[in-house]
């Protein structure tokens, strides 16, 4: 418990904060941050390349032996622990602590429903959703997936199988972790940051050492993930310009892509959320929407609508069958598939969580959770029923062409599938604009993606201010595309999998500090709600005392 029995669940006041955490801080040069969480960060970063360079093939078959024993002996956490974030994440939006408002009773919405939702998805899994929604499909309409069984035909259980992936899972994930950090932050008026939301728990320990420790993972998890991102996404980028204009496919092609993004990235994140990075997942949002429809309008329009109500009424019919389902034979599928996304997610989870968190003051619980979990389910679904169906259509009538083109090379994925579109008119313009279009939206995604993941570590390393130095959210944004383009030229794909395998990795601890994130979440709201529920009994009671003493005066006059 909290030191001299302070009630854990008062709001501390920015004085302690000033005096506990903050005065710890770096500030000089431009900069002002927590010293011990940058500088274990930054020193970690640093050994990881060094062991990436002497020793690339050992760091990969290290980290393969490690993601490999998770997955064999801790399979069921990240299934069973995903079940139970969404479980708690609806109980709640469900329950009477659903009425909460995060950052109180007066809080009032910062962003429209239209930019909320547009940075929601941009953040969370934007670039993912370009990067598998041709490849992964194809994948488990050639092998069955284990966890869907029934009569249903392969193309309906590969789309069904891919929602599973994309769908309530990691948004449950997402929604809890956002939902504990946003509360924690707004309500209580503890910094923005993973060591927040242990407060109920550790109390005044979270300002210590232990807080740092839990904050540099946090920033580890997120600058790999990101570097990891970056550098699959410039192979991606490089595809696409070596299919429109013939640039060849080279690591200083990506290296040089990995620059341009970054510096994109750097303006959008001097420009900060209200101006960079609204504006761009706006953006992404809507050229997202017309590179949807025309692929609907040229692809198998009546298969796509048909495969998304099979595969949406399949995937929710055997949800919870699905969700419970653990291989003990044969778990190379799980393993491969649902285990590794699930780490993912998980070891995913504090960058977006901090970042949907950032940008959802003013919204109650239970319109938060819904709108976390079924809104960017729905769109995913959507985008992938539309490029997931095609692929699988243009590869049955090509006779297996496009899923040899994508086990071949899976960044070019998009650009073979849309190779293959039927083009009834400008066949040649048509597809360089389409082609066109998917390569800005990609490289738009990856800079939002950047941003806002530059925007997070600064929040974490400055001890979870909102407003840090300008300078220091530059130099953020830089670390994470030279991290990227380092691995690129250590080791190129290999280095990059040496880091995504040592990402999924922590996924297994941050599983456990969900689940601990939970209980302590809980705590606090019950006596939130209790507050909040008795300044509304005030209210009501001085509104009723009014109403009584004008009626008193009428009566009198």
């Amino acid at each position: 418990m909290a030191e001299n029995n302070k009630d854990v669940y008062d709001d501390v006041s920015k004085e302690e904060l000033e005096e506990k955490l903050f005065n710890r801080n770096f500030v000089k040069y431009g900069l002002d941050l927590n010293p011990v969480v940058s500088i274990s960060a930054g020193v970690f970063v640093i050994l990881f390349a060094l062991y990436a360079l002497f020793n690339l093939e050992h760091a990969n078959e290290m980290f393969v032996l490690i993601n490999d024993a998770i997955i064999q002996n801790a399979d069921w956490v990240f299934i069973l622990g995903s079940n139970f974030f969404i479980v708690v994440s609806l109980y709640f939006a469900f329950s009477k602590l659903g009425n909460v408002r995060i950052g109180g009773v007066h809080s009032k919405p910062e962003f429209s429903n239209f930019a909320w939702f547009s940075m929601l998805l941009s953040a969370g899994m934007g670039i993912g959703l370009m990067f598998w929604a041709v490849g992964e499909p194809l994948y488990h309409s050639e092998i069955t997936p284990p966890i869907f069984v029934g009569e249903a035909d392969s193309a309906t259980t590969a789309l069904a199988a891919t929602f599973f992936h994309w769908g309530f899972h990691p948004w449950g994930i997402y929604a809890l972790i956002s939902l504990a950090l946003a509360f924690f932050a707004y309500n209580k008026n503890l910094p923005l940051s993973l060591r927040s939301v242990f407060y109920p728990l550790l109390g005044d320990r979270v300002f210590g050492l232990i807080g740092d420790l839990i904050d540099t993972l946090a920033v580890l998890a997120c600058l790999f993930g990101l570097a990891t991102s970056l550098g699959l996404g410039a192979q991606q980028v490089n595809s696409g310009l070596n299919y429109l204009i013939g640039i060849e496919i080279s690591v200083t092609v990506q290296v040089l892509l990995i620059a341009g993004i970054t510096g994109i990235a750097v303006i959008s994140v001097v420009s900060g959320i209200d101006k960079g990075v609204k504006f761009l997942s706006q953006l992404n949002i809507q050229i997202a929407f017309v590179v949807m429809l025309i692929v609907l309008i040229l692809g198998p329009t009546g298969f796509i609508i048909r495969m998304f109500a099979n595969s949406l009424g399949l995937y929710l019919n055997d949800f919870v069958q699905s969700s419970f389902f653990i291989s003990v034979g044969d778990k190379e599928w799980q393993g491969s598939w649902s285990v590794f996304y699930l780490a993912w997610w998980i070891s995913w989870s504090p960058f977006v969580g901090m970042f949907i968190a950032r940008i959802s003051r003013g919204r109650t619980i239970r319109e938060f959770v819904l709108a976390v979990m079924i809104v960017p389910s729905m769109l995913s679904f959507l985008w992938l029923s539309t490029f997931g169906s095609t692929a699988i259509h243009l590869n049955e009538i090509n006779n297996g062409a496009l899923f040899q083109a994508v086990q071949d090379d899976l960044p070019v994925a998009l650009f073979e599938m849309v190779n293959l579109l039927p083009m009834p008119l400008l066949e040649g313009l048509l597809r360089m604009f389409i082609s066109g279009l998917a390569t800005i939206l990609i490289i738009s995604f990856f800079v939002t993606s950047s941003d806002s993941g530059s925007l997070v570590v600064d929040n974490i390393t400055s001890g979870g201010k909102l407003d840090s130095p300008v300078p220091q959210r530059v130099f953020w944004a830089c670390m994470e595309g030279l991290v990227a383009a380092v691995l690129l030229i250590i080791g190129g794909e290999a280095a990059l999998n040496a880091l995504q395998t040592a990402v999924i990795s922590t996924g297994l601890p941050f599983a456990i500090l969900l689940t601990i994130m939970s209980i302590s979440l809980l705590k606090s709201l019950q006596v939130s709600h209790q507050k909040q529920k008795s300044i509304r009994d005030v209210k009501h009671f001085k509104n009723i005392r009014r109403k009584l003493d004008k009626e008193k005066k009428g009566k009198k006059g």
